[in-house]
């Protein structure tokens, strides 16, 4: 039995609360468990500078978690003057994966910035992040439309992210903090709804894993994956009837 009882192919409890950053063009506070995270959307009308006149826009996003999200605190990145590898590594993987399913070109010269502000870690952050941003972003895309700056949605699918690993119990979904730490082997799905791979990250922490555990989890990612999608669009369709 898994520490929290569920089954290895189940998902920890999820909660997505859109509009919770009132002053956001679009936002989602994403709960997992344990693992809370909010993502907001802001939307500039101007691309960095290697876009300008180039006729296409720009998704990007940032990432922290606060001093208290996790057992002891941590230091502010701000207090030492610069980003960890984490941080960096993190950020850009959510940016990658929210890029994968924007049309730049339809986007024309807007910037879409995506915050990932950490408020409660138990695992899953980065994944959490991922799928909550999707929402944030759909949302603040979908005022663009609204207001008639954009004519048609520039998104073309959806994406989500969810971890799974191998624990004493065998392969498992959605790690928290404790499985997490103790696993042999954990991996990073980034998927898209239409079936897609935006990113795998995979590592073994003890022996290496086969091809068979591999595609087991795999299987387990596809299964968590599509319960997330089928969370994302219920909650967008609420927030946009609202």
């Amino acid at each position: 039995m898994r520490p929290s009882g569920r089954a290895i192919d189940a998902l920890r409890p999820v909660f997505i609360q859109p509009g919770f950053a009132r002053h956001a063009e679009g936002s989602a506070l994403i709960r997992m468990g344990g693992t809370e995270v909010l993502c907001a959307a802001t939307i500039e009308t101007r691309v960095p500078s290697f876009l300008r006149g180039k006729g296409q826009g720009w998704v990007t996003a940032e990432y922290g978690m606060l001093p208290r999200a996790t057992h002891s605190r941590g230091q502010r990145e701000a207090a030492k003057g610069k980003q960890t590898g984490r941080t960096q590594e993190i950020q850009r993987l959510i940016a990658r994966a929210l890029r994968a399913v924007v049309d730049l070109k339809a986007l024309g010269e807007i910037s879409v910035t995506v915050d990932c502000d950490v408020l409660n870690a138990d695992g899953g952050t980065r994944c959490a992040a991922i799928t909550g941003a999707w929402v944030a972003l759909r949302l603040a895309l979908e005022k663009l439309v609204r207001a008639g700056t954009l004519p048609a949605l520039p998104i073309k699918g959806q994406v989500a992210a969810i971890s799974c690993g191998l624990t004493d119990d065998g392969p498992v979904l959605d790690l928290d903090y404790r499985e997490d730490s103790a696993a042999s082997a954990d991996a990073n799905f980034v998927l898209t709804a239409d079936g897609g791979i935006v990113e795998i990250q995979g590592t073994a922490e003890k022996d290496p894993f086969t091809e068979a555990q591999f595609n087991t989890l795999m299987r387990l990612a596809r299964t968590g994956t599509a319960e997330l999608f089928r969370i994302q669009t219920a909650i967008v369709e609420e927030a946009l009837k609202a």
